[in-house]
């Protein structure tokens, strides 16, 4: 039986923020959510959150029926983290500590490492380049476990090694339990290390094993700023690599933002710039221009998305054609081969098919038949200051440039509004609507002159 603590009680002094270090946002996810997902995929039992700054904001954003969250008072220390949440755990269980600040560990490496799990603890470890920072893993001449060295602990000698503790392990519960009561404090900050249980199993006669991580990113954690946009182009450039494996055609894979979940068909082509968030599928064919935000979004099969579009809770058909510069706000849903232009927006709005408004308009609370052509500057006056009204139109219904249509209305198949109108009235099948102030001109008219002071 495996049970899960991620430590996520850390005030993140560094990061300058009101907000929780686990609670910052990597792909458009709190930190810890991403640590939780990779937990979740390892089958745990349950799920123990130990949260101490900020505490209830990271207890309400963790909430679930497979997560319990335990307060650390006064941060002492991983050591003391880890305690925190231990006497809630099966003592026949085995215990993975995760950290809600490190958001990249791979659930295979993870799984490699509890399977080491053999009587007594496994511990993570990776080879840095630059291990500055980090405890050092120390071994003996033969190569086993001795300890783990704080950077500000170590000598000239132990600072030299690039192996390096991640923190995570894995170990029988009561086993960890009985190793954390004895884990002292004495050390240059006075905390009550993780890491040093590991020791104290070595001196027990205990061979601790270390499973090291071929992927060091993996162990890389969050204390600032800059450490959280490194692993957020990380963590971008991977989802990009990986959809073009599966045959995306994305022309720069440093500048794409997947928030969330991307699905895609065959031969989807993506600009630079482009920012998807929650739940979006792009279907066979569909091209999405440069610098576009697409949220919870359908995009069917060969539609061309301009440049510089916003699509929100929107369904898009088949080959229709969005942009540049438009607007599809929530409940937008369009026919195969509608098209939306330059500068429309659209809200609650129905297009059916070939419909199209290609030119500076606000369309909302609508349903358009087929085949209808809706004119620039064209807007539908869908709210009086207390309720929502609907507008309606059948199919091959033409609205003029300019025109202003004052909900509740509907304009029937084969209606046609002059350019200027505001239409307030219902116009039936094949009728003309001119809803305008007659012109007159005025001869002799002087213009007006400027006033001499």
């Amino acid at each position: 039986m495996l049970e899960i603590i991620v430590l996520a009680a850390g005030r993140g002094t560094r990061m300058r923020s009101y907000t929780p270090k686990v609670l910052h946002p990597l792909a458009g996810k709190p930190l810890v959510m991403h640590v939780l997902e990779t937990a979740r995929a390892l089958s745990p039992s349950h799920i123990h959150v130990v949260v101490g700054h900020g505490a209830e904001q990271v207890s309400k954003t963790v909430d679930a029926s497979d997560v319990s969250t335990h307060l650390q008072k006064d941060q002492l220390g991983t050591g003391h983290a880890v305690a925190t949440a231990l006497p809630h755990c099966d003592p026949d269980s085995t215990v993975l500590v995760l950290f809600g600040d490190v958001p990249l560990l791979g659930t295979q490496t993870l799984k490699d490492l509890i399977a080491q799990v053999r009587g007594a603890p496994v511990m993570l470890a990776a080879r840095l380049d630059d291990p500055t920072g980090y405890g050092r893993v120390i071994r003996d001449a033969d190569g086993s476990f001795l300890e783990v060295v704080e950077q500000k602990d170590g000598d000239a000698a132990q600072l030299a090694v690039n192996e390096v503790n991640t923190g995570v392990l894995a170990a029988p519960a009561s086993q960890l339990a009985a190793l954390l009561q004895r884990v002292g404090n004495d050390n240059a900050q006075g905390e009550y290390y993780l890491p040093d249980a590991l020791g104290l199993a070595r001196g027990d006669g205990l061979s601790v094993a270390v499973s090291v991580t071929q992927d060091p990113i993996e162990m890389m954690g969050v204390n600032d700023r800059l450490q959280l946009e490194q692993l957020e182009r990380e963590f971008q450039q991977r989802q990009a690599e990986a959809l073009m494996r599966d045959g995306v055609a994305i022309v720069d894979r440093k500048r794409l933002d997947v928030r969330g979940q991307l699905r895609c068909g065959r031969d989807v082509s993506i600009d630079v710039g482009v920012v998807f968030e929650g739940a979006v599928t792009l279907e066979d064919g569909v091209r999405v221009g440069a610098h576009c935000v697409i949220r919870d979004a359908h995009i069917g099969a060969g539609t061309d998305i301009q440049p510089f579009c916003h699509i929100e809770s929107a369904r898009l058909g088949s080959e229709c054609r969005i942009g540049p510069y438009a607007r599809l706000r929530p409940g937008t849903d369009l026919g195969d081969t509608a098209r939306i232009g330059n500068f429309v927006e659209t809200k609650n709005a129905r297009f059916g098919i070939g419909s199209k408004a290609n030119h500076l308009a606000y369309i909302g609370d609508s349903d358009i038949g087929e085949g209808s052509n809706i004119g620039a500057g064209t807007i539908t006056c869908n709210y009086d200051g207390v309720n929502k009204h609907r507008t309606e139109l059948g199919d091959r219904v033409f609205i003029g440039s300019n025109s202003t249509l004052v909900a509740p209305v509907s304009i029937a198949s084969d209606g046609f509004v002059a350019a200027g109108s505001v239409v307030t009235k219902t116009v039936g099948d094949g009728e003309l609507a001119v809803g305008r102030a007659r012109q007159r001109n005025i001869s002799g008219w002087q213009r007006p002159g400027k006033r001499e002071e």
